[in-house]
């Protein structure tokens, strides 16, 4: 039988139709979402995710967007119910990381869903949008910062809309703390449109199967989520499994940052437990819980095969415990820019390395282990503006026991697009000198990783640059025999000469400076 054929013969016999509904609804907010936002960052490198939410808060469906976001968003929503009591046209937003956000630049908006006749909110409906730059001390908002007053405006849950009307004090407190404000502006607005279109269909969804039967199938749902995962688990050997891997550095040192996880499979349950990975660190790769929720979430959904319904119910039977002040569950004053990014790569990287043990057929080598930010911002003399850019460039995937991993794409906790040239170039001062596949990056083995990209950039203006990038020490590791992936390279050439840079690093970038980043290709599998 089926997953689908599963669903379909649950409550009401039209479960099928009403998860196809739900993330239809998701989809479409996306849709908007990247119709009517200004910036290249949401509207090409598609860096955004929307999802619908029961009456409690949990989720019922998600659209096929960005797993670093989805799996740590209801945290932002909870932490919004719990601030406020959401009236019809209120849009509440917040990106505090210490309030269930991610980093700074992910701004999560929330709305409630009124049904005609109903006192309370009978759903929820969210997006997070990665914008571009929201302040701090340098362009793009990923600095390599020391703690998390230098990244950018930090706001805790907030109304930005009430009663259907923008909130200009709050707008404008925003918009005098970033570069680009009428980009923020229209980003912002369009997060509002989107959630408003989630609300319109979910309206019309219970006007026409009616209140009880839509908000019992929800439920029915997340149940459904849950058996299939506890089914998945009770195929994994019990047992408990470890695997350690490392972070290059945090960017203010040199040393390497250990995440250690061991998995715990008891039957039908499972716990992920980060105890023995480094305390916080003084640079900015630390993540909060949120983001290790996140990244465990994506590894367990990985291994139920099937188009299960991606909502809360996977996650009841998961227990994931991460030490306080830890790198993966960090405190204030943490700086926090590059854990959403780099460290949910990592944890992915140890949970799959973990699993690799307990189920070596099915777990893939590892794959370029780093999104590869790169973000920068000037003054563009031709367009009389200022400009920031923000945008992850893609690498190679690990290889799996039965194919070679595939070249030049965004893997894992990230699923964005890489930015086309003509959208780059028509917007910015730069150009694109060459942006391909890296020939060679990928570990060897009896099938081979993916390969890497290398993408030159050149510098029409001067420009206040910062990489925020890993895997440039140790490259991805094969399993079974394989080999690792090439490790990635960082270089800024000017004036004749070629400088290498670090994994992370920030430099002023002089007109006519070409910027080099080769990308890490994905380990090998087998010998």
């Amino acid at each position: 039988m089926t997953s689908k054929q599963a669903v379909g013969r649950g409550a009401h016999g039209d479960l099928e139709v009403f998860r196809n509904l739900f993330v239809s609804i998701a989809e479409e907010m996306g849709t908007v979402l990247r119709r009517t936002a200004f910036s290249a960052n949401i509207k090409e490198r598609r860096d955004y995710s929307c999802a619908v939410y029961d009456a409690s808060g949990e989720t019922i469906a998600m659209g096929d967007h960005m797993p670093v976001h989805l799996g740590a968003m209801p945290l932002s929503v909870r932490h919004v119910l719990n601030t406020f009591r959401l009236g019809p046209g209120d849009v509440a937003i917040v990106n505090d990381p210490f309030s269930g956000g991610t980093h700074l630049p992910d701004i999560t908006a929330v709305s409630a869903v009124f049904i005609q006749g109903s006192a309370r909110p009978e759903f929820y409906v969210a997006n997070r949008a990665h914008h571009s730059d929201v302040g701090g001390m340098s362009p793009g908002s990923m600095p390599l910062a020391r703690e998390i007053y230098q990244e950018g405006i930090r706001i805790p849950p907030v109304l930005l809309m009430r009663e259907g009307k923008v909130g200009e004090d709050v707008m404008n407190i925003i918009l005098a703390n970033v570069r680009t404000p009428e980009e923020r502006r229209g980003d912002l607005l369009a997060q509002t449109m989107a959630n408003r279109r989630g609300e319109e269909r979910l309206q019309e969804t219970v006007k026409r199967y009616g209140r009880e039967r839509t908000r019992k199938s929800a439920a029915a749902l997340l149940d459904y989520s849950e058996r299939v995962t506890r089914e998945m688990l009770r195929g994994i050997p019990r047992g408990e499994y470890r695997f350690r891997d490392f972070l290059d550095n945090d960017g203010v040192s040199r040393e390497p940052v250990p995440i250690l996880v061991t998995v715990r499979i008891k039957g039908d349950r499972a716990e992920v437990d980060f105890t023995g990975s480094s305390p916080q660190v003084a640079g900015s790769v630390n993540a909060n819980y949120a983001v290790a929720v996140s990244a465990a979430m994506y590894c367990f959904r990985c291994l139920i095969l099937g188009d299960v319904p991606y909502n809360a119910g996977l996650l009841r039977p998961i227990k994931v415990i991460a030490p306080e002040r830890s790198v993966v569950n960090a405190g204030l004053p943490a700086a926090m820019a590059a854990g959403n990014v780099e460290t949910s790569q990592r944890i992915t990287d140890v949970i799959l390395g973990a699993l690799a043990q307990a189920l070596p057929e099915r777990i893939p080598a590892a794959s370029s282990g780093t999104m590869n930010n790169l973000s920068f911002g000037g003054w563009d003399n031709r367009r009389r503006r200022p400009f920031s850019w923000y945008e992850t460039i893609a690498g190679g995937m690990g290889a799996s026991s039965v194919a070679d991993g595939f070249s030049a794409v965004h893997t894992h906790m990230t699923n964005s697009w890489n930015t086309p040239v003509e959208a780059f170039e028509h917007d910015y001062p730069m150009e694109v000198v060459t942006y391909g596949v890296r020939r060679g990056s990928g570990g060897l083995g009896r099938w081979k990783g993916g390969e890497g990209i290398v993408r030159r950039l050149r510098f029409l203006e001067e420009a206040d640059a910062t990489i925020l990038s890993d895997r440039r020490e140790r490259g991805p590791y094969g399993l079974a025999g394989g080999g690792e992936g090439k490790p990635g390279r960082n270089s800024l050439t000017a004036n004749g000469r070629t400088l290498e840079l670090p994994a992370k690093t920030r430099f002023a970038a002089s007109r006519g400076s070409v910027l080099t980043i080769a990308t890490p290709g994905g380990g090998g599998f087998g010998k």
